[in-house]
């Protein structure tokens, strides 16, 4: 039965409010919350609320969106993508040396040469309890609940890069914030084209491992031990 001009208007409403009520939400959770650590002087570390967090995200995902559990073990990419995002790893790794010996030299390899264990301990859990749960809020989560107001898909690589490196306010540094958001621009066009979330997480994880190896982790954690 086709609708009748009042009931189109209507429809027309409920659709408008909401994606009113999905912007207030999404404003509240990726801009609110780093906002509320970056005020807050006597919070820990912005790590700590990451369980809770995602506790919260995947009853949202579970109830609102066609998320499966098997998605975040999904590792559909092809050799190509493997290659070419080695290089990228490989570049920028070449980048990030030449960058700290030349223009910080007394910062090279900073926490392995401070700390070695530290190093290797962070080197097995950054990946897993970090980058995981980063990768699944700043993209699968994203890009699932937000799909209503991020209808395009520049409009979701750049949400992801905006409010990933917002994110990152919390460590009260500029660098933190423009490395993160070219990352994020990376890592949600990677994540579009595979739509694999461990992906994603393990590219994460190794360029964070290459970031804190080199000599630019004080960057990234507010009382590193250097």
């Amino acid at each position: 039965m086709p609708y009748t001009k009042g009931e189109r208007g209507l429809d027309d409403f409920e659709q408008m409010n909401r994606k009113v009520l999905r912007w207030v939400e999404f404003v509240l959770l990726f801009i609110g919350i780093p906002l509320l650590i970056y005020f807050d002087e006597d919070f820990i570390h912005p790590s700590i609320i990451i369980i809770p967090v995602l506790i919260f995200i995947f009853l949202v995902l579970r109830r609102t969106t066609d998320f499966q559990w098997r998605e975040l073990l999904r590792w559909k990419v092809s050799p190509g993508m493997l290659i070419k995002n080695g290089s990228v790893l490989l570049v920028c790794s070449l980048l990030t040396l030449g960058y700290v010996y030349f223009f910080d030299r007394g910062n090279l390899f900073n926490l392995p040469r401070a700390h070695p264990w530290i190093y290797v301990a962070m080197c097995v859990f950054y990946p897993v309890f970090s980058a995981f749960g980063q990768e699944i809020i700043y993209r699968t989560f994203l890009y699932k609940r937000y799909s209503r107001i991020f209808p395009k898909e520049w409009h979701f690589v750049l949400a992801s890069g905006i409010t990933f490196s917002f994110l990152h306010i919390v460590y009260y540094d500029p660098v933190s914030m423009i490395l993160t958001f070219i990352g994020g621009l990376y890592f949600a066009r990677v994540y579009q084209l595979t739509r694999s979330v461990l992906f994603t997480s393990v590219l994460h994880g190794l360029f964070g491992i290459m970031i804190f190896g080199i000599g630019m982790g004080q960057y990234f954690w507010l009382d590193i031990p250097i």
